[in-house]
């Protein structure tokens, strides 16, 4: 009886137990927030709306239904979950934009200033019809949902500019019958020309509501009509700048009172129809040189940091016989040193006086080409015959000899590359019947507009060689076409691709037109039109791809004549660079050192330390730091002090070092003091990141999974992180990248564990066969706690493979040694230990994670550390990451056995014989 009794409590208790680990399997499950991600990279992308919500409900629909590449794709269900996640802020704001719950990788807010623009032929499956811009409400709803604890001290301020912000944005929650009123004194009507300087002087008073709960913006200089268009008064609500905000209200009510756009333009070509000419390609023609040969002026218009791209492309380009015109972008200060220092070495090279600050699509772009082929022709002692427009994503595909060759054959031609579909699609899919004004670095649509009568409106690419009357004829003429055309396009989206194309069309030179611009564009629209720029324009639009390796047989096509190509990038590929390089030029002699190594500046010291952010200037300290502890732990010998340091000031400069088109990490060069001699010197510290990916269970049948990583910054488009080396802090919104191979259609669970443990997310991926690459980001509340993050990728419960990332304590604030208010505010973990809403503390056990008391301890010492100790606890996690493969010195050293930098194979001195400009040959080229 008594063994009777027993055993029956120890039935009860294993019945027990089993009903306990069912329902918390049960519960685990119902508790996993599921996101799964279908159909990734295989298809075409056909998703319209680039900018928000706005739309009705079909359109909204429509987008719903386009197929959005590597990003989540949520049921009802899940989307009510994650609403409920989130918060109630965060799920209107996707609710808006995106027609879907999801966050997608917050984009680079950086303008490019002479990205392609060009539209494809199968971009006309994208809708642009429900476009309606991003609103300043929602952007704030998301930040501060995201980080409720970011740059307390002006907590505040931020809290009053929001409240105003919210004003002004109550102002999209109406319908588009509403009227904005204006009320003060009229203003005088100002021409497109005048524009800037007349607002110059106005002043925007507060924001407030009328009775009827319209609002009211007052405005000393008001225009002269009511704001009733529903884009306008979204431009309105967004712009940022009280003169941006005038130039939209008064170019508004311009074009209300029909004084803005002509209504009819003149006609001057004598043709019907459009011009037929086609050029003949003959290879073996092209290698005699014409009697009398053309010259030609290059127009380069460049921006960004990779000068030796630039310069590789201008040396196969160069000869004695043409001219060089270099435009850099306003804000791209380093490349514009290093144009001016090699341009002052040839007397064909001349950089633009001035400098405009180029967006894509923006007005301005057209604006710095009339403004460049004005200056040509007005040097009397450049005599060239045909423009021509490159960037430093260009290469030539053909020789300097036969482009010279083909044109004198064809020197009374202009070469533009048409639509080649049916015009009046693409006046609509071109947005050439929107009203849009640029300012605030931003393209603003204002409306809709009609096409002037008696002309034909023509458009393609924004890349083309014109022969010098032309160019006369579109610079000088004060004719009625040229006149109202400039007028017509001062107000258009992409007005370089279609400018240049209309007046040729209509003008008494239509006869020379070619449709053909004598390039190949690597067009993808699967990668390419993902939307990309919505930040920076109110409408959809497509860039190329950088060209490979495995696109090599598309430059020897002969079908057509072409003589460049584009884009190419080598920080993403320069491989096929040099194959490109080597097939028109021949190859460099055997030993010629760096032919696959590639440097491109991230930081240099005129630019001023305000020009990186304050996670990248911790860590190059630390990179700094760890180059001198290698110095005296290599080069050191006992009982001397000649090879030890100690570090001075900030970094120099900072390059980004890659070998064979693989990242190898970073190349620091800072000044230290020698201690033996007390002198400084400059030195160069190479770091290089560590393996920081592994498969889990490599026995496992599970193989689809090549790589993993995290990192920001995700360019969707050439599926890579551009924040090269995954350089992230507390206040970075990480993204999680998984490669796949080819497979079964499978499903897999992602978990983010923070540095002491607490799982961060989770989530399930359904990857389907023909997957390449899925991305997501969750929305984690914001700081993330400083440590060694990993994110685990499981299959069916067991671990796959992991990969671990760093995020950085900050040792500066603001570009300032932090302070201890600073540091809890940044080093302390999210609000509450919670990452999200939901809480996964009960997925610990089930997953073997356990939280360690002493870890958690110790993480909270770690987030009140100060001064030297902060940056012991950086560099203690950067060696996790980061090693300091080796360090060299710029200049003379105490240290006997420190070697010169132009000694390496590595360093950004190192020799670079295929970027490097020197001495003109004798057959007038330099490559």
């Amino acid at each position: 009886m008594v063994v009777a009794v027993a055993s029956c409590p120890r039935r009860l208790a294993r019945r027990s137990r089993s009903a306990i680990a069912a329902a918390l399997t049960v519960l685990l499950i119902q508790t996993l927030i599921v996101w799964n991600f279908s159909s990734l990279d295989s298809g075409d992308d056909q998703r319209g709306g680039g900018g928000g919500g706005g739309g009705s409900s079909s359109s909204r629909e429509k987008r719903d239904s386009g197929s959005h590449r590597d990003e989540p794709r949520l049921g009802p269900e899940q989307q009510q979950q994650q609403q409920r996640r989130r918060g109630a802020a965060g799920a209107l704001h996707n609710q808006a934009l995106d027609g879907y719950f999801s966050h997608r990788p917050k984009e680079k807010m950086r303008t490019d200033s002479n990205n392609e623009n060009s539209v494809p032929k199968d971009f006309e499956n994208i809708d642009n019809s429900n476009f309606a811009p991003r609103t300043q409400r929602h952007k704030h709803q998301t930040e501060l949902g995201k980080k409720p604890l970011s740059r307390q001290k002006e907590h505040l301020k931020r809290k009053l500019a929001l409240e105003e912000k919210m004003k002004e944005n109550s102002l999209l929650e109406k319908n588009s019958n509403e009227v904005l009123h204006y009320v003060g004194v009229p203003s005088k009507n100002l021409t497109s020309n005048s524009l800037k300087d007349g607002y110059k002087s106005t002043k925007l008073h507060h924001t407030k509501k009328t009775g009827n709960g319209s609002p009211e913006i007052k405005y000393e200089l008001p225009p002269k009509c009511d704001i009733t268009g529903k884009e306008a008064i979204s431009a309105l609500s967004r712009a940022k700048s009280k003169q941006c905000r005038q130039e939209i209200a008064e170019v508004y009510c311009q074009h209300k009172q029909g004084k803005l756009m002509p209504e009819k333009v003149t006609r001057l070509c004598p043709l019907e129809g459009k011009a037929n000419n086609n050029v003949q390609w003959d290879e073996d023609s092209m290698e005699y040189m014409a009697a009398n040969p053309v010259r030609i002026a290059f127009v380069l218009v460049v921006h960004g940091r990779a000068s030796r791209q630039l310069q590789r492309m201008f040396k196969a380009i160069y000869h004695k016989d043409h001219y060089y015109y270099i435009h850099c972008d306003k804000r791209s200060n380093y490349l514009h040193r290093q144009v001016i220092q090699f341009a002052s070495q040839y007397p064909n090279v001349r950089v633009t006086p001035w400098r405009m600050a180029t967006i894509w699509g923006g007005a301005s772009l057209l604006s710095t080409y009339l403004q460049s082929m004005r200056d040509l022709l007005e040097m009397s002692d450049w005599s060239w015959d045909f423009f021509i427009n490159l960037s430093a994503a260009d290469y030539p595909v053909r020789t300097n000899d036969q482009l010279v060759a083909f044109l004198s054959r064809y020197r009374d031609m202009n070469f533009l590359k048409s639509h080649g579909r049916d015009n009046a699609r693409f006046i609509r899919k071109q947005g050439l019947d929107r009203l849009f004004l640029e300012c605030d670095t931003h393209m603003w649509r204002l409306g809709d507009r009609k096409i002037p009568e008696g002309i034909t409106v023509d458009g393609g690419s924004d890349w083309f060689l014109l022969n010098r009357k032309f160019v006369e004829y579109v610079t000088f003429s004060n004719d009625d076409l040229v006149t109202k055309m400039k007028r017509f396009y001062s107000y258009t989206l992409l007005p370089a691709e279609s400018f240049f194309h209309t007046v040729l069309e209509n003008s008494p030179y239509c006869d020379t037109m070619v449709d053909n611009n004598l390039r190949i564009t690597n067009w993808n629209r699967k990668l390419g039109c993902k939307c990309q720029y919505k930040h920076i324009v109110d409408w959809c639009g497509c860039s190329p791809n950088d060209f490979k390796p495995s696109d090599f047989h598309r430059f020897q096509q002969t079908a057509r004549p072409t003589f460049f190509a584009r884009k190419f990038e080598a920080a993403v590929n320069q491989e096929i660079i040099g194959q490109l390089d080597y097939y028109l030029y021949g190859n460099y002699p055997s030993g010629t050192p760096g032919l696959r190594s590639y440097w491109e500046n991230l930081y240099d010291e005129p630019d001023g330390i305000h020009s990186i952010n304050d996670v990248m200037l911790t860590m190059f300290h630390s990179f700094s730091r760890m180059g001198l502890k290698r110095a005296e732990g290599s080069l050191h010998t006992d009982g001397e002090n000649t090879c030890r340091y100690y570090p001075m000031g900030h970094p120099v400069s900072v390059h980004l070092y890659f070998l064979a088109d693989r990242f190898q990490g970073f190349l620091i060069k800072h000044h230290a003091t020698n201690l033996a001699v007390s002198k400084l010197e400059t030195l160069e510290t190479w770091v290089m990141p560590k393996k920081v990916f592994k498969i889990a269970n490599p026995t496992s049948d599970f193989g689809r999974l090549q790589f993993s990583e995290a990192g920001t910054e995700w360019d969707a488009k050439e599926r890579i992180f551009r924040n090269f080396g995954g350089i992230m802090g507390p206040m970075d919104e990480p993204i999680a990248m998984q490669k796949w191979g080819k497979g079964p259609n499978i499903t897999v669970t992602v978990v983010w564990i923070d540095p002491v443990n607490v799982i961060a997310a989770t989530y399930d991926i359904l990857i389907e066969s023909t997957a390449e690459f899925t991305h997501y980001k969750p929305p984690l509340n914001l700081p993330l706690r400083p440590g060694i993050w990993t994110i685990r990728v499981l299959h069916h419960w067991v671990p796959v493979a992991e990969t671990r990332f760093l995020i950085s304590p900050l040792t500066f604030s603001n570009r300032q040694p932090i302070k201890s208010d600073d540091v809890a505010k940044f080093h302390g973990g999210p609000p509450k230990n919670a990452y999200m809403e939901q809480s996964f503390q009960g997925l610990n056990p089930v997953l073997n994670i356990p939280i360690n008391s002493n870890q958690v301890e110790q993480a909270k010492k770690n987030a009140a550390l100060v001064g030297s100790k902060l940056e012991t606890w950086v560099d203690s996690l950067a060696s996790n990451i980061w090693s300091a493969v080796d360090i060299c010195t710029t200049g003379p050293s105490s240290c006997p056995v420190m070697q010169s930098c132009s000694q390496t194979a590595w360093s950004s001195l190192s020799p670079d014989p295929k970027s490097e400009l020197g001495l003109i040959k004798h057959d007038g080229r330099l490559r």
